[in-house]
């Protein structure tokens, strides 16, 4: 069913904090933010330093080190996305879901009752996206609400 221009909308946007993220969020409020909106932020984290760190044999005190920094930045990227509804102020909330990225958004998206997806994209070429996929072709083939990808200009 439609959101009538008065009615609340749920809008969920996908943020990881790249700057295609920052450009999604920042084209919908510039170009279809309603008063009324609810806004999820929702961030699927990824552990950057454990993950990318040589696999070798590590101390468990060094992994924990590790997750420990890792979980630090999460929460302070989380805090930020708060601090961005705040400023804005607009109504909504922040979400930190663990996962696939794109299963995470379309789950998550349906349970918070969603009428828009609001993603941005990286801008893969084709052999690359067909290799590997692309978290928003996988929220548009698998979304049961529109799905708005913003294409960042460099892209």
């Amino acid at each position: 069913m439609a959101a009538k221009n008065n009615e609340n909308r749920i809008v969920l946007i996908a943020m990881d904090g790249s700057e295609y993220s920052n450009h999604a969020f920042d084209w919908y409020w510039n170009n279809i933010h309603r008063d009324s909106d609810h806004v999820v932020l929702l961030h699927v984290p990824e552990y950057h330093t454990v993950v990318q760190s040589p696999m070798v044999m590590m101390d468990v005190t060094v992994i924990s080190e590790m997750m420990a920094e890792e979980e630090k930045r999460i929460k302070s990227f989380l805090e930020g996305l708060g601090k961005k509804l705040k400023d804005k102020k607009v109504g909504g909330k922040v979400k930190s879901v663990g996962g696939n990225p794109g299963d995470v958004v379309c789950r998550v998206a349906k349970e918070e009752g969603a009428t828009l997806i609001v993603t941005g994209t990286r801008g893969m070429g084709k052999i690359r996206r067909t290799f590997l996929g692309s978290i928003s072709d996988y929220i548009i083939h698998h979304s049961n609400v529109p799905v708005l990808v913003c294409r960042h200009k460099d892209t």
